[in-house]
């Protein structure tokens, strides 16, 4: 006797035609993050001289749809077809052989294009940061409580013949970007503020490059943070791995008066100099990352006075952290009596030490902000010539920033401040939603039953009370 068939789901009729339905519904916070920075009018205005004067698409509208489509899941130009399905909400979305010209016209300005953009960019940060007030990152900033600017290297692989891309020190082919992310800290994620592109096989402790990306992050700030004259100030606190480590590189933070958190190589006769720790019994408890209390198992010590630091710049302290290694984990040749030793230099001269290791191991979260941003485009250069792929990395930029200003803005409180990329199309931005004409006005409806439906209405009219209240 045959068993009955079991459907654990529903098995409807499946057709297609024109019903009233919208797709994306959720990325109307994206669009009003648009409007309420003034990222659009400044991006009209910047990429005007590549935008001719009877052209139906203007340039800025063309990286805008690529940031936009990139934010909710794309990945090339041609999944511009998620928006252009949708004029109702997205309007006029050029097609791929326009958006390819636009971009090939864009590259063979790219110096220029690309300081455009960044004006744009910064423009909208600041009115950005205005609006959300108290929950801005730049508010209440000081040399206790710095701005953080992480810096950090992605190797990105690529699988064809594409301008100057190289193998990397992984065996790898592609590139190898160098980017500033702002921190947002625990209660938030982040945002871009430089992004280099560079061949696969550039250094990795290059100061030059260091310098050069720093500088651009800085100039993405609100001039108020930077000082007098612009040049720096230790309300602003550089981090970065072993690879900033360089005497050159430290030396330009302390010329600019920056506070710094940077990765040290320690010489070859540290396990003499952590011998003289023990004797001196100097080492303490290293702090938890989540809840700042004792870490089992880590401590931390000041070994500034037992190095030679001569040609390294005045007022740099060297902080030394040794801990028990996770099971499993292999030793390195740095690593000394079984414990892991990993140090930084910092130019903080108060603080307890494992506040200020904690601040310093804390630069960990640019990793999940480099992760984020691959995951809006720049896990994939799509385009072949070196200028477009620069120009890519803009429109992820401008992707991650459109990100980070919605939940900044809209969301000061609760989990959706902190969501990333993925769980925020899954419970925002996909909304199911129709789209209908009311008293020649149209009206977005979003669906009751939608778990997050009251969350995005929640977010579109904090958008749209602070545009009116500034």
């Amino acid at each position: 006797m045959s068993q009955p068939t079991l459907f654990f789901y529903p098995r409807p009729r499946v057709d297609i035609a024109e019903v009233p339905a919208v797709s994306q519904a959720g990325a109307v916070l994206l669009t009003d993050t648009l409007h309420a920075t003034g990222l659009a009018a400044s991006l009209r205005e910047a990429l005007g001289p590549w935008t001719k004067p009877l052209a139906e698409h203007h340039a800025a509208k063309v990286l805008l749809d690529l940031a936009m489509t990139l934010a909710i899941g794309g990945e090339v130009a041609r999944d511009t077809d998620l928006l252009r399905c949708e004029p109702g909400l997205f309007g006029s979305v050029a097609s791929a052989p326009t958006i390819s010209r636009t971009l090939t016209t864009l590259a063979q300005d790219a110096p220029a294009v690309v300081e455009a953009i960044s004006r744009a960019r910064r423009a909208a940060r600041e009115r950005a940061w205005t609006m959300a007030g108290d929950h801005a990152p730049g508010h209440g900033v000081s040399a206790k409580n710095p701005l953080v600017i992480d810096l950090d290297a992605t190797l990105i692989n690529v699988h064809s013949e594409k301008e100057q891309a190289s193998p990397t020190f992984k065996r790898g082919f592609g590139y190898h970007p160098l980017c500033a992310f702002l921190d947002h800290g625990q209660a938030g994620t982040g945002e871009p503020l430089a992004i280099a592109l560079r061949p696969g096989n550039a250094g990795s402790n290059t100061a030059a490059d260091h310098i050069a990306v720093t500088r651009e992050a800085l100039a993405q700030l609100p001039p108020a943070l930077l000082g007098r004259g612009g040049r720096g100030s230790k309300k602003i606190l550089i981090r970065t791995d072993g690879a900033g480590g360089t005497k050159d590189y430290i030396q330009w933070l302390t010329t600019r008066r920056l506070a710094y958190s940077v990765g040290f190589t320690l010489p070859a006769h540290t396990p003499d100099l952590l011998k003289r720790v023990d004797e001196a019994d100097a080492w303490t408890p290293a702090y938890d990352s989540d809840d700042d209390g004792i870490r089992d198992g880590a401590w931390v010590a000041d070994l500034t006075g037992l190095l030679d630091l001569a040609g390294w710049p005045d007022g740099m302290r060297v902080i030394v952290r040794k801990e028990r290694p996770h099971p499993g984990a292999q030793l390195r040749i740095t690593d000394h009596d079984g414990m892991r030793i990993t140090a930084f230099a910092t130019n903080t001269s108060r603080g307890q030490l494992p506040v200020l290791e904690l601040r310093h191991r804390r630069r960990a979260r640019c990793e999940d902000r480099i992760r984020n941003a691959k995951d809006m485009g720049l896990e994939k250069f799509p385009l072949q010539g070196f200028a477009q792929n620069q120009i890519w990395c803009q429109i992820v930029q401008l992707a991650s920033e459109l990100v980070a200003w919605m939940q900044t803005i809209a969301f000061t409180s609760g989990d959706a401040r902190r969501w990333e990329p993925k769980r925020l199309r899954a419970r925002l931005f996909e909304i199911p939603a129709t789209l209908v004409r009311r008293c020649r006005h149209k009206v977005l409806h979003l669906a009751r039953h939608a778990p997050e439906a009251s969350t995005v209405l929640t977010g579109v009219n904090r958008l749209r009370t602070a545009v009116a209240q500034t």
